[in-house]
This record gives C-alpha cells, sequence and structure tokens, in this order.
C-alpha cells in the first residue's frame, strides 16, 4: 500500500511533467525574448504554494544570470509594490489565475508602467485576461488522494520555472565562472573553484 500510493503520486506528477513540453510555444518564445532585452529586474510574485514556487523561481533566476527577486503578493499591496520599476517585468503566479491577492497588484503595476506575464493554469482567467504576456500549463489531476492539495499543479508551475531559467541562461551564454560568482559557497562553489 505505501509503495504503490508513492509509485502512483510520482507517476502522476511524472506525467503532468512529460505533457508540460505541450505548453511550450511561441508565447514562451515571446516571454523569454522580452525577458532577455529587460533593462530592469524580473520580479515574481504569488501566495500560498504558488509564492512558494515563486521564491524558489526567482532564486533560480539570480543564481543563473537572470536578476529577479521574489515580492509575496499580499506584502505587495502593503507597500511592497515599490520595489517595482517601470523597466521590470513582474511574474505573477496563480494557478487558478482568479487568486484576489495577485490580480489585487495588476493595477498599480499597470500604473507603474512594468509589463506583465501570467504564469497559471487557468486559460480563460482574469490574470490572463489582465497581463501582458501568459506563461501557460495544465495538468490532468492533482497527485493526492483526495486530488485537491497543490502537488501535480506546484511541481510543473516549478519544472516551467526552471524550464524558463535554464533556457534564459543558455542563451546569456552564462557559463561557470560566472555561476561561482554568484554562487561562491557551498559543495558546489568548492566544486566550481576546483
Amino acid at each position: 500500500m505505501i509503495i504503490e500510493e508513492a509509485k502512483r503520486i510520482l507517476a502522476v506528477e511524472a506525467r503532468a511533467i512529460s505533457e508540460l513540453e505541450a505548453y511550450i510555444g511561441d508565447q514562451f518564445v515571446t516571454v523569454v525574448k522580452m525577458i532577455l532585452s529587460c533593462e530592469g529586474k524580473v520580479v515574481i510574485t504569488g501566495v500560498g504554494k504558488s509564492g512558494h514556487v515563486g521564491r524558489k523561481i526567482a532564486a533560480t533566476f539570480a543564481s543563473t544570470g537572470t536578476p529577479a527577486f521574489f515580492m509575496h503578493s499580499t506584502e505587495g499591496v502593503h507597500g511592497d509594490l515599490g520595489m517595482i520599476e517601470r523597466k521590470d517585468i513582474v511574474i505573477l503566479i496563480s494557478n487558478s489565475g482568479e487568486t484576489r491577492e495577485v490580480l489585487e497588484l495588476l493595477p498599480s503595476i499597470e500604473e507603474i508602467g512594468a509589463r506583465t506575464i501570467a504564469m497559471t493554469a487557468g486559460e480563460s482567467s482574469s490574470l490572463v485576461n489582465q497581463c501582458d504576456y501568459t506563461l501557460l500549463y495544465g495538468y490532468n489531476q492533482e497527485a493526492d488522494h483526495l486530488k485537491t492539495a497543490p502537488t501535480t499543479s506546484s511541481t510543473i508551475c516549478l519544472a516551467l520555472g526552471d524550464v524558463l531559467a535554464g533556457t534564459l541562461s543558455k542563451l546569456k551564454e552564462f557559463n561557470q565562472k560566472d555561476f561561482l560568482l554568484y554562487h561562491p559557497g557551498g559543495s558546489l562553489g568548492k566544486k566550481l573553484r576546483m
């Protein structure tokens, strides 16, 4: 029972990741080109599990050559929107595309003048309708036994973030010397110094 359930969960998430390839198309290319030409930083925002995923994506961007930081959506509407400048790009993560705290950021971001990217499974959502660009993903079901907890959705969103960060890093010709500059500590830093 334990091993079977563990394998079932892995199978559900692995299938969703393999199907993510179908979502990598023209809109993805447009987003990559836009970020490559960005003169500011990439700001990633979300709440809940999307916020945790967004924090990791921002950290991956920063360590692989794309200046980025995470801004919690709730903190954003309580003053942290002041971190965003016109030259920045904001990636707003919401699995449903209807997360109130995320949507509440959009009027101010529009007034600031930063460009916006929705990262969501909600193809016809309010977030998609209000953002400049969309990074869409999809999945059949959450992997937990109730098919409710953010499991597959958070995994696939994280994978999409890795795909985006890795593609940007490759196109920027980010190399091991650059990586060492941003990551001098730990076993990775030690390995690169050797």
